[in-house]
């Protein structure tokens, strides 16, 4: 396949590519494009064969939903048969932005999109490119991240470029994605809402809304491949560079020491070591490739950073990633659940 790659300003849209993506989506094409989590790979939400294209494309396991992107609210009202009164509040206050909630579907939404669930999680994204194809498409857009199945997921248009060229029929690449992780699912079939997947939207942030809302207990551990998962992200390894990831989880002073001394270790081995540290601690390493997030004064900056890292030590083909924790609060939760998932859960206690 020949794919065609266009970039486009946020800051002055060129609506003419944009209707060249979109007329590629009403016609059952494949199209990756930017939101402001990771870049998505969009197909027709409506289209069960273009939908398959996106499985096919990615390497996907067929049972892992996907979720549908709106470009306004009305669009939701052919989408779902039920709106309960909490999905309002939280879509009132969050949307557009960073959240997906799970309802149930209309017979208009194929199996193939809600890997035949009878509910389906829908979002409208906040960045302009988004919004704007699907209102050009015309259609709802069926996107999970826009990478091979299992890889840590794009927020860069080159990352697009590396995994799908020549696999779908367009790339339309902005600027680097703000959030950095997936959109927070929230479970709004049951009562009281449930947190599927944690991201940008935290919490903290929904118990303002809805002081009842949980995180399901299993997000934030080992993916359980016998459940049927409602939200994606539930049942595999997702977000895994080349090298294996291994987390040290405890006192800060002990964790750079630990780190530390792994690094020797690995290195006497003649392994070549990833770190991923943070603004406050990159100094204290001394060997190894040390990389820093951000500051852990602004964990968003560290969510933003995570999956660039995580691809950056492929570049550099690393035998090995060695990662700091974080504490497991606000947006610190969906950093975790993703580099937990990374490392498929090998995490060392100091």
């Amino acid at each position: 396949m020949n794919t065609k790659i266009k970039m486009i300003d946020e800051t002055n849209l060129d609506e003419g590519i944009i209707e060249e993506a979109g007329k590629i989506i009403r016609e059952g094409g494949l199209v990756a494009f930017p939101t402001e989590t990771v870049y998505g790979l969009g197909a027709n939400a409506l289209d069960s064969r273009a939908v398959k294209k996106i499985f096919k494309a990615k390497g996907r396991p067929q049972d892992n939903p996907l979720i549908v992107h709106i470009w306004n609210i009305k669009q939701i009202e052919t989408l779902t048969h039920d709106i309960p009164d909490i999905a309002y509040r939280f879509m009132k206050k969050f949307w557009p932005g960073p959240m997906t909630v799970i309802l149930p579907k209309s017979s208009i939404i194929p199996d193939a999109t809600s890997a035949s669930l009878p509910s389906v999680g829908i979002r409208m994204p906040s960045n302009i490119i988004a919004r704007k194809l699907i209102e050009k498409s015309g259609v709802p857009i069926a996107a999970p991240s826009a990478n091979i199945s299992g890889r840590p997921s794009p927020t860069d248009v080159e990352r697009c470029i590396e995994d799908l060229n020549g696999k779908v029929d367009f790339i339309l690449g902005g600027e680097m994605c703000q959030v950095g992780v997936e959109s927070t699912v929230v479970d709004c079939t049951v009562t009281p809402s449930c947190v599927l997947r944690p991201g940008g939207i935290t919490l903290e942030m929904l118990r303002k809304i809805d002081r009842e809302v949980y995180i399901d207990p299993a997000v934030m551990k080992k993916p359980d491949k016998n459940i049927r998962p409602k939200a994606p992200g539930m049942k595999y390894r997702h977000y895994a560079p080349n090298a294996p990831v291994k987390i040290v989880n405890g006192d800060l002073k002990k964790t750079i020491a630990k780190i530390n001394e792994m690094v020797q270790n690995y290195i006497d081995e003649n392994k070549v070591v990833g770190v991923i540290a943070t603004d406050e601690t990159k100094d204290f390493y001394k060997k190894g490739l040390v990389v820093s997030l951000g500051s852990r004064s602004n964990m968003l900056s560290v969510s933003k950073n995570l999956f660039e890292t995580l691809r950056s030590f492929d570049d550099k083909k690393v035998d090995i990633i060695l990662s700091e924790a974080f504490e497991e609060k606000g947006i610190g939760v969906a950093v975790m659940n993703r580099l937990n998932k990374s490392a498929g859960f090998d995490i060392m206690k100091v």
